[in-house]
């Protein structure tokens, strides 16, 4: 009996050292996606990665077209050379396409970290803004629209801010 009670007492004074969590803490989410397409930042940032990626895709068609015409080529005269020389001719045919597929991957290595570092910058210099409204509006955290299951409508500062990025960078 007397450890039952010092059970209860023990739950008791536990109970009201507790410290009950903040429900008062202010959350408000954001969608970066339309952050970086709608601002006049994000709108120049994409079209410069949009330039260079028309740029890259115009010179491998051409060079594209280029190996499927020596492809054809060769096939035509295939059964005309000798087997060493259609040989040679296929060696250096396979090289070309080799080159082709590395300067490719290196095109498209060279526009995945042209747009993280584009991004970084946004990021950098938006992040004042985002701050300093937090600040002004006493929001504690904001989230990504992505990681958030349900929120109010309201809690979405997204156009308030594309308007106030817009404004700093006019």
């Amino acid at each position: 009996m007397i450890r039952f009670n010092r059970l209860i007492a023990i739950i008791f004074v536990f109970f009201l050292n507790v410290e009950h969590s903040n429900a008062r803490d202010n959350i408000a989410f954001i969608n970066l996606d339309i952050l970086i397409q709608e601002t006049n930042l994000g709108k120049s940032f994409l079209d410069e990665i949009k330039s260079q990626n028309n740029k890259n895709i115009s010179e491998l068609k051409k060079i594209e077209t280029e190996l499927k015409s020596d492809e054809e080529q060769l096939n035509a005269i295939k059964n005309i050379i000798s087997k060493e020389e259609y040989e040679n001719k296929l060696n250096s045919l396979k090289e070309k396409i080799n080159k082709f597929r590395n300067k490719k991957n290196e095109m498209v290595k060279n526009i995945q970290q042209k747009r993280d570092l584009e991004l970084e910058i946004f990021f950098s210099k938006i992040n004042p803004i985002i701050q300093d409204y937090m600040t002004k509006n006493s929001i504690d955290i904001v989230l990504d629209q992505k990681n958030v299951f349900i929120g109010k409508s309201t809690s979405d500062i997204t156009d308030k801010l594309l308007i106030e990025i817009n404004l700093k960078f006019n």
